[in-house]
């Protein structure tokens, strides 16, 4: 089982009703991440879970992204090449591009959870600003102090207190978006971050040349 896998599984425990779950608890509290594979979630309502998207849906070329919240090289990736992408390829309809999240811990998922706040039509928005100020609400690695920052990150991109709360406690959406994560990265054989499946064939991470040449390959098809 590779490592996405096993920290999908590991993060099933966000459970019991609340994604801040663990902020609220004891600082000793909370369930271990190496604990929480044997508790059982159930059944999971994966249709929760909406696919995000930009680009041309009916585009001969669909990009699947997988990236984490988290994940420097990712950040990296949505700082440089992905700019040149969405420019080139993206607002001019010759592709349909779909960001698929990856957990590789609890922060990621909550990065995620407050980027889905504002809907699909908001959402890559936000995305970039969780994205551009990544080592700021990292830093410390406090749980509490994470959340907080992820909020004010939500609030200056016009979510208000009461949608946040919302988003931020509903335990059966991060149960679906974790399912569908380790759905998803396994049937398309994911392991690491970025990785890319364009036309149902993997790709690392790239940079942008090297990605418009792929891209311009596919659609030359």
């Amino acid at each position: 089982m590779n490592r996405l896998l096993i920290v999908a599984l590991a993060l099933a425990v966000i459970l019991g009703g609340a994604a801040f779950w663990y902020i609220n608890q004891p600082e000793s509290g909370g369930t271990p991440l190496a604990e929480s594979t044997d508790q059982d979630t159930g059944e999971v309502d994966l249709s929760i879970v909406q696919e995000m998207s930009i680009g041309n849906p009916d585009a001969a070329v669909t990009v699947y992204e997988y990236a984490s919240f988290t994940c420097p090289h990712c950040r990296v990736f949505h700082e440089s090449a992905f700019k040149e992408l969405k420019a080139n390829y993206i607002d001019t309809g010759k592709i349909n591009f779909v960001y698929r999240e990856v957990y590789f811990d609890r922060f990621g998922l909550w990065a995620g959870m407050v980027a889905r706040c504002g809907g699909p039509d908001r959402y890559f928005a936000i995305a970039d600003l969780i994205y551009q100020n990544q080592e700021d609400w990292l830093e410390g690695g406090d749980p509490a102090q994470i959340a907080e920052k992820l909020r004010k990150i939500g609030l200056s991109a016009g979510l208000n207190n009461v949608q946040l709360e919302q988003c931020l406690n509903d335990g059966t959406k991060a149960q679906a978006l974790v399912a569908t994560f380790q759905a998803n990265a396994e049937a398309d054989g994911i392991n690491s971050t970025p990785s890319f499946v364009i036309d149902g064939q993997n790709f690392g991470n790239m940079r942008y040349p090297e990605f418009a040449k792929t891209l311009d390959a596919k659609l030359e098809k």
